[in-house]
């Protein structure tokens, strides 16, 4: 029999935790004297005593979570929470049913970006960076989950992460609460610094603070219908490319780069996949862009490496329509969305440290049909791939694809074209945002999607989040028998 009250107690310190989060747009709309105000302040009261009502009827102890109930808890805060966060954008005058803002509010935590606001030019300032505080509470639970409980869960080879499991002169530090008090203040401190910088650019301070939680997020949501291209600045470009390349790499790194060991920055091999990965596509989209497009040289390499880093982070900001580039652009840029960035960042999608796998697990298959006789084990930072992290792995690639292609058969089976309907579902999946065509492409909405396509989607950006794994194990009988 599972014990729910620690779940249950836990989520409840989450939604207090929202509530109190629902107070800086709640001033900012006062402040600016928008109605808008008491909508946040409803919300923020209801989420309230719900939280502060789990709290006290479920106190318990936390400190050793069962592993069925690390999986509870991972599924079911993510699916509650979202339901409450959701409350301020129904309530809002911005033309939302609750589906729709439940699908934001999915989007905002599980930090995809697509969304189903238009007129955002002219929103409610507090619903804006309301959006934009859900990447970025979203963002750090990310980071927690993927460093904290997915490795210990052993999801889709995530084991290979599990400090438990490292000699003690490589952990980063010796107790996890330390782990993450140092991950939260790297995280806040990328999001001040690319506000300011944003700022000095030329974005207002709200603009800032919302682009920065996004960038570091690995979001997307923007103030504008238009994204980033609404700024055209060349400086905004490069501080939000600098700051989504850094939200794409394994926090765990930075951690150790600041106690004295820089080379953790470069060590990992899904680092170096990684920096590769953006640079090669960076470059080969980009010569493709202006020998095709005619675009001046350094403005095609300034636009393809804006949008080639934005996918590859699943951040999902643009800065130029990239589907009206050609054929092999789109393909590319399709292509891309699967990728993600590492293990241990904000990034979603498949994860570049699988991508090592596969290629190590290839090579060493590769040597051993030339050599019968031979032993070959592939290897991960120079250490061995247990079979039982490729099964993981392979096992995860094979659950992302099959739910990718039944997600797009069910947006599909609305009505939907395929182009939309299989690149929304890898948006989602992957937690990118865009996809392409003229209506969940780079420059559209997925407000136009009926219904049934939206809660599809908002289960496909939860399941892409949360490692798949995470919330299939528990449709399986034995987890609830014993």
């Amino acid at each position: 029999m599972i014990d729910f009250r620690p779940v249950l107690f836990v989520i409840g310190i989450l939604l207090t935790t929202l509530a109190a989060s629902m107070c800086p747009p709640l001033l900012v709309d006062l402040f600016d004297g928008h109605a808008e105000w008491r909508v946040f302040a409803w919300a923020a009261a209801l989420t309230l005593f719900v939280g502060v009502a789990l709290v006290l009827t479920n106190r318990c102890s936390v400190r050793a979570l069962t592993v069925r109930q690390a999986f509870l808890l991972t599924t079911g805060s993510w699916i509650i929470v979202t339901a409450f966060a959701a409350l301020p954008l129904a309530f809002a005058d911005v033309g939302l049913s609750y589906t729709d803002a439940y699908f934001e509010a999915m989007s905002g935590l599980t930090t995809t970006g697509a969304s189903t606001i238009s007129g955002l030019d002219r929103a409610p300032q507090g619903i804006l960076l309301w959006r934009g505080l859900l990447h970025g509470l979203g963002g750090i639970g990310i980071i927690a989950m993927a460093v904290a409980i997915l490795p210990l869960l052993q999801v889709g080879g995530m084991q290979l992460f599990r400090m438990e499991s490292s000699d003690r002169s490589e952990k980063v530090m010796p107790r996890a609460a330390q782990i993450a008090g140092g991950i939260t203040i790297i995280y806040v401190g990328f999001i001040v610094v690319c506000t300011f910088a944003l700022w000095a650019a030329g974005m207002t301070p709200v603009e800032a603070v919302i682009h920065a939680m996004s960038a570091v997020a690995t979001g997307g949501f923007s103030t504008s219908d238009g994204s980033i291209a609404h700024f055209n600045s060349v400086p905004i470009d490069v501080i939000l490319v600098l700051f989504m390349f850094a939200g794409g790499m394994p926090f765990t790194a930075y951690l150790q780069a600041v106690r004295g060991h820089p080379r953790a920055l470069w060590r990992d091999a899904q680092i170096r996949w990684y920096f590769w990965i953006i640079v090669v596509v960076s470059i080969v989209v980009g010569v493709w862009h202006h020998f095709t497009n005619g675009a001046p040289f350094w403005v095609a390499m300034e636009q393809a490496a804006f949008n080639v880093v934005s996918v590859v982070t699943t951040t999902g900001f643009v800065n130029t329509d990239y589907s009206l580039w050609g054929g092999f652009a789109q393909g590319v840029f399709f292509l891309i969305t699967f990728i993600g960035g590492c293990a241990g960042s904000t990034a979603g999608a498949i994860k570049t440290y699988r991508i090592a796998v596969f290629f190590a697990t290839a090579k060493a298959q590769i040597h051993r049909l030339i050599h019968p006789h031979g032993v070959f084990i592939p290897q991960y930072n120079d250490r061995p791939i247990t079979e039982e992290i490729e099964a993981a792995a392979l096992s995860f690639f094979f659950l992302y694809i099959a739910t990718w292609a039944v997600v797009g058969l069910i947006v599909a089976a609305t009505g939907t074209d395929l182009v939309t309907a299989f690149t929304a579902s890898a948006a989602a999946i992957g937690n990118v945002g865009p996809g392409l065509g003229s209506i969940v492409g780079p420059v559209g909405n997925y407000s136009s999607l009926s219904d049934v396509a939206k809660w599809a989607l908002s289960i496909d950006m939860l399941l892409g989040r949360l490692e798949l794994f995470t919330v299939f194990v528990l449709f399986a009988r034995a987890f609830w028998r014993g």
